[in-house]
């Protein structure tokens, strides 16, 4: 072996890793991502989670156990109703995750020790059901007693019920299946887009498209509209093997499910299609396609409890459309809601697909320079 020779080819491809910017950024963005994701954002002690409170007995009792509660800090107020089917549609649609009822006769239960308050649960997501099983440690008899009860010699013993609703099994499967739409769909979509501008420009394609008087949209939009069949394809697949091996159930409209899907399919697209108009090579374009993915993946929902994640973060996800398609399709399949009970993440998915494209659009130039 000639190390003179060796020598030369170590140093050549250190000047190749030194020209290709996106190995570069792999090299030291990817450990750095990761640290930081799972060091900082990544968090299964659930806070703060989104609650709505009914307290029909409004006295001083109650009002002390709705603050235990909250001195907890696993759950934060964010919304009031009056009676406990406000809360459930709440839940359903997906604006709260725990519901806290006390009943009119709260004084009378706590003194004949029957359940004092009913905490109703979101289901959907087991950490949330885990959570909210610490409300029942709140002690009873640390609750200030109504001074217009009569008095009794009955000694204080109440209790906190949780009720979860859509998942009572805690079944992870019901969790996970709707989530894996999201997931394979943001996986493939991107990965099949990104490298479809750069595999006409290294097959010679693109010289043809040049001589054609196609618009830069219409080039656009025609490589996205054969995914879209694509991905409604494997969508069909995943919810057949879904209902089928694991029992999944899809309590909401299947052309809801259908819609939520082709918003993500057309975001997804989307963003590939403005990552092919940056790569030069088709292994740029996945290795830019992984940029996406690995913080799609971990600060979406899918793997670890979204309420988790410091607030900082939380705003960075809203920027990622799996994490709006995660609401959207648990709250169809689990919860039986409709599109337009959760219409915010719907424009959000709707207005991520229109800037993506533009941007793609604006960035594609019909030319090999």
């Amino acid at each position: 072996m000639n190390w003179r020779r060796l020598w030369a080819i170590v140093v050549k491809e250190l000047r190749q890793l030194r020209r290709d910017r996106i190995t570069l950024a792999m090299i030291v963005g990817i450990p750095v991502i990761q640290l930081v994701l799972f060091g900082y954002a990544i968090n299964t002690n659930l806070r703060g989670l989104d609650a709505g409170i009914v307290d029909q007995a409004n006295s001083a009792g109650s009002r002390a156990l709705v603050l235990d509660m909250l001195a907890t800090g696993v759950v934060a107020p964010v919304a009031r109703a009056d009676t406990p089917q406000e809360l459930m549609a709440m839940i359903r649609r997906g604006r709260i995750s725990i519901g806290i009822v006390l009943p009119a006769d709260f004084e009378r239960r706590r003194s004949d020790g029957r359940a004092v308050a009913q905490i109703l649960v979101d289901g959907s997501d087991t950490a949330v059901q885990g959570a909210a099983a610490q409300l029942m440690q709140v002690p009873i008899d640390s609750a200030v007693p109504d001074t217009r009860a009569p008095l009794t010699s009955t000694p204080v013993d109440g209790r906190i019920s949780v009720v979860g609703f859509y998942n009572p099994q805690r079944r992870s499967a019901v969790n996970i299946v709707p989530g894996l739409i999201g997931v394979i769909l943001t996986m493939t979509m991107v990965l099949f887009t990104a490298i479809a501008v750069v595999r006409e420009r290294e097959r010679g394609n693109m010289e043809l498209l040049i001589a054609t008087p196609l618009t830069s949209a219409e080039l656009m939009v025609g490589k996205v509209l054969p995914y879209v069949a694509i991905g409604l394809v494997q969508t069909s697949v995943i919810l057949a093997l879904g209902t089928w091996l694991f029992e999944v159930p899809i309590r909401g409209s299947v052309l809801d499910v259908y819609l939520a899907s082709g918003l993500l399919i057309l975001a997804n697209l989307a963003l590939g299609l403005l990552i092919s108009t940056r790569a030069q090579s088709q292994f740029q374009a996945m290795q830019m396609t992984f940029f996406v993915f690995l913080p799609s993946i971990l600060l979406s929902g899918f793997m670890f409890p979204f309420a988790g994640m410091p607030k900082l973060v939380q705003w960075l996800a809203e920027v990622l459309p799996l994490t709006h398609f995660l609401r959207l399709i648990r709250g169809v399949m689990l919860r039986g809601a409709g599109l337009g009970e959760m219409w915010g993440d719907v424009l959000a998915l709707a207005a991520f697909v229109l800037v993506m494209m533009a941007l793609a659009i604006l960035r594609f130039r019909k030319r090999l320079d």
